[in-house]
């Protein structure tokens, strides 16, 4: 992110921390209250933290007279929250990437791979039809494509899209980060979503017609970023943090070395032009998770923890830029049809592979659910296509609140179809002893 612009004096710079000061702090307490509201309501904390970010927005707060979010949140303080919001996420998908055990997903690869390519694959499919029938209802002024074309491609990338972070966290919260359908749901999730971005830098590209490099360089990079991950970084970190070095069992020097590898890979992933979550989330799951357990089990605790500190920001910066008011009678017929067909295409694109490749049925209806989950990472693709002159300001708004509704049920539907512990030899079941500590994350 450039930090290029006007010279500010000191006297400026201090107001401007003064007022991001404040804003952040009002950020904690609304995702507080938020959050307290939403387990009361069995939701997931997160969903109380997302519904404070768009209440703080012009959605709920802007229809009060005096301008308050831009009051509270100016103009001149959103880039440094952006930068808190930014930080926040990709420390939150290291600790994710961290805690990812892959032993749960032996015999499962044909599963994900059919998964990750339905899921994606229908949706997109459906996306772009609804968006060919929704078409004549569009404000032609508003867009900048000529044509149904960039409509449909941008509609179909959206549908999609699974909110990675969101469903990361729903899953940690729910405890099945060490259940198999937990980790087939977020490797799946982690694979369709370096898809459908690849497939969004496509549609980009077809739409702001600036020819095919950034299509190729998106694909390449993150094969050649995943194999540096691989076959170097993995085995640096695995010699840097034995637990034979000198200083191991040094927590400040673990800490270092694990935060500014995360920092730099997602800036490398981010410079690729996939999202900065992929690198943060990918470091975690090559960092040498037996040796930092084993001589600094704290680190990798006091990162999570900065992360929760800060993702409320995150929820907060992406809703500043969401206005859900004056949808009208076409707008609602607009969120019905886009809630509908994000569901149905989900829903049937992950379950429908899952049930094919021997998953019960109980299990596979979970995995459809989880995979249903978008939140606000919706909002970030929505805000690319109507910053483009893809989208109109009302399909937009009904797709905001498509994304809001597809992550809001994921809750009640969970506990609608509880999950019961895996029938595993007791090797495999040992770690979920730990369960209700990762769940209370």
């Amino acid at each position: 992110m450039s930090t290029h612009g006007p010279a500010i004096s000191a006297g400026e710079s201090g107001g401007v921390a003064g007022t991001v000061l404040v804003g952040v702090a009002l950020v904690l307490v609304a995702a507080f209250l938020f959050s307290a509201a939403a387990k009361r309501v069995r939701q997931p904390a997160v969903m109380g933290e997302i519904v404070a970010g768009i209440a703080l927005g012009p959605s709920l707060l802007g229809l009060l007279p005096g301008d308050l979010p831009g009051l509270l949140f100016p103009p001149e303080a959103r880039p440094y929250l952006e930068v808190l919001a930014q930080l926040g996420l990709v420390l939150f998908m290291f600790g994710v990437g961290y805690q990812l055990s892959l032993s749960h997903v032996s015999g499962v690869g044909r599963r994900i791979a059919l998964v990750s390519f339905s899921s994606v694959a229908l949706p997109f499919a459906m996306g772009a039809g609804l968006a060919v029938l929704l078409y004549p209802w569009l404000d032609r002024s508003e867009l900048r494509t000529q044509g149904v074309l960039g409509p449909a491609l941008f509609l179909g990338a959206a549908m999609s899209i699974t909110a990675f972070p969101v469903l990361a966290r729903i899953i940690v919260e729910r405890g099945l980060q060490k259940h198999r359908v937990g980790v087939v749901a977020l490797v799946s999730a982690a694979i369709q979503d370096v898809v459908a971005w690849t497939v969004l830098a496509a549609v980009v590209t077809v739409v702001s017609v600036s020819g095919l490099w950034s299509f190729g360089r998106t694909a390449g990079g993150a094969v050649a970023f995943g194999l540096v991950l691989v076959f170097v970084v993995r085995p640096a970190l695995a010699w840097l943090l034995a637990p034979r070095r000198r200083w191991a069992g040094n927590g400040p020097t673990v800490h270092v070395v694990l935060c500014s590898g995360l920092l730099v890979s997602a800036w490398i992933t981010d410079e690729i032009g996939l999202h900065a979550v992929f690198g943060a989330f990918l470091f975690g799951a090559v960092a040498p998770r037996h040796h930092i357990d084993a001589t600094a089990p704290e680190v990798p605790e006091r990162i999570d923890q900065t992360s929760l500190l800060l993702l409320p920001v995150f929820f907060t910066v992406t809703g500043l830029s969401v206005d859900l008011a004056g949808l009208g009678a076409q707008g609602l017929v607009m969120v019905l049809a886009t809630v509908a067909v994000a569901c149905v295409g989900k829903f049937l694109g992950a379950m429908g592979a899952a049930r094919l490749t021997g998953s019960t049925g109980r299990e596979s209806t979970v995995l459809g659910i989880l995979l249903n989950a978008r939140g606000l990472t919706e909002l970030v693709v929505l805000n690319v296509g109507l910053s483009l002159g893809a989208l109109d300001t009302r399909l937009f708004t009904a797709m905001v609140v498509m994304a809001l509704l597809t992550t809001l049920m994921t809750g009640p539907l969970l506990t609608r179809f509880p999950i019961d512990a895996e029938p595993a030899p007791a090797p495999a079941r040992r770690p979920m002893k730990h369960a209700g500590k990762d769940a209370a994350r």
